[in-house]
């Protein structure tokens, strides 16, 4: 009996500082899962621990057994205290002042779950773009969205604002993120074996198809196509979800550039634009940035006689934007992901390649990123010379990564020119009805 006690004691001093810590960081992107009824059930559970501990006179047996009351306190306080500072910075960054929004708003493209919410960042001219998924489909039908997105269109127009950009993740193959109600394609992959002339019509017809269902929705980009090469076989690789080798079309350059050329020709019809990605590449890469720093170590000579050719020529022979992912080019900077290093993205893409349309990160939510020094990649990004950053997987860090750029520019940190010279690029590539 004293043994099972004892067991169950020291289950609950383990489970409350995991409620504790859970509590404490709510508004942590992997805690996302837990938002709204997760909430409730910490709430609800700590506080019934609380109960029951005092009913069966915890209080009165001792120092350590008050203690393991106070723990079971205190998720509930840690909670609130967190949903203090994330209403409390949301609040500042939706007051920002107009002189401000305009300078820094149209740099940002969000996932979102609340309508709402999006709605007032789109009003106020906060965000540039929004991204749509799945999550925007549930319970949800095509048409809804449609009307969904028009609303908001509506409200920019409204509101004096150039219309958004309305993103979305439609590749083929596992990653269709709007299928259904979309129709679900191959991978651009299945089509390697084919002819030369039979793949490259087969893969027009696959952006045509993309591009005509998605501007029917309202969006008018597309996250696609990758560029990747293919991974060898055998390279041991730590990859959970970015599952580069499934969908990458070719370890061929030039294959994949014949492909990829095609399907953004067939996007293209329809009016909506390609992003070709993840730049600089990562056939190469073990870790998924996704959850890990991702470091390349193979020289830029090699990479841009093999990697980095679908990059350089794709875009060169369309309006397709450019994606650059959280990897690490050792042998160019070592200090900083590409994402938002100057060297990459000011150095290579703009003045060696002469590309002067649209660059956007990859997700700023993903753990290469996130987990380190998020405030320091948005203002390097933006004085890189990305024009988009993207926060996908969970909207809500939006706030936080405003306010990073915010304080830079209140603290005279952000490059001027840089912004002018990317606020041009978007008014190029966005001209607006």
């Amino acid at each position: 009996m004293k043994f099972r006690n004892r067991v169950v004691i020291i289950g609950l001093w383990f489970a409350g500082l995991v409620f504790a810590l859970v509590a404490a960081n709510k508004n942590e992107p992997y805690l996302a899962v837990l938002r709204g009824t997760g909430n409730i059930v910490l709430v609800v559970t700590s506080s019934v621990v609380v109960l029951v501990l005092l009913l069966r006179g915890s209080w009165r047996r001792g120092f350590s057994r008050r203690l393991l009351v106070l723990l079971w306190c205190l998720p509930p306080l840690l909670m609130l205290g967190a949903h203090l500072t994330f209403e409390l910075r949301k609040r500042e960054v939706l007051q920002v002042d107009t002189a401000q929004v305009r300078s820094l708003g149209p740099h940002f493209m969000v996932g979102y779950s609340s309508v709402s919410a999006v709605t007032v960042l789109a009003e106020k001219g906060l965000i540039g773009g929004i991204y749509v998924s799945k999550h925007n489909l549930r319970r949800k039908s095509a048409e809804a969205l449609k009307a969904e997105i028009a609303a908001l269109q509506d409200k920019r127009r409204a509101a004096g604002l150039p219309p958004l950009i309305v993103a979305a993740d439609q590749e083929g193959g596992i990653v269709s993120h709007l299928s259904p109600p979309l129709t679900k394609l191959p991978a651009l992959a299945t089509l390697v074996e084919m002819t030369l002339d039979l793949r490259k019509a087969k893969a027009e017809e696959f952006g045509r198809i993309h591009g005509q269902e998605l501007a029917a929705l309202g969006v008018n980009l597309n996250f696609a196509p990758v560029l990747d090469l293919r991974p060898e076989a055998g390279l041991n690789r730590f990859d959970f979800n970015t599952l580069i080798g499934r969908r990458a079309i070719s370890a061929d350059p030039a294959i994949v550039g014949e492909i990829a050329q095609a399907y953004v020709h067939g996007l293209e019809a329809f009016g909506v634009g390609a992003t070709v990605k993840h730049f600089p590449g990562l056939g190469r890469v073990r870790a998924d940035t996704h959850h890990f720093s991702a470091e390349l170590g193979t020289s830029a000579d090699e990479l841009e006689a093999s990697d980095w050719r679908p990059f350089r020529e794709v875009p060169a022979n369309s309006k397709a934007q450019l994606m650059v992912g959280h990897v690490t080019l050792t042998a160019i900077d070592p200090d900083h992901a590409a994402s938002h290093s100057k060297r990459v993205v000011d150095g290579i893409i703009r003045n060696k390649w002469s590309y002067q349309g649209i660059v956007m990160t990859d997700d700023l939510v993903m753990g290469a990123i996130y987990q380190h020094s998020v405030c320091d990649a948005v203002v390097e990004a933006l004085n890189a010379g990305v024009d988009m950053l993207l926060v996908a997987f969970d909207g809500a860090q939006f706030y936080r990564i405003f306010a990073c750029a915010l304080d830079a520019s209140r603290q005279g940190k952000l490059d001027p020119a840089m912004l002018r010279q990317s606020e041009a690029r978007l008014r190029r590539a966005f001209p607006g009805d």
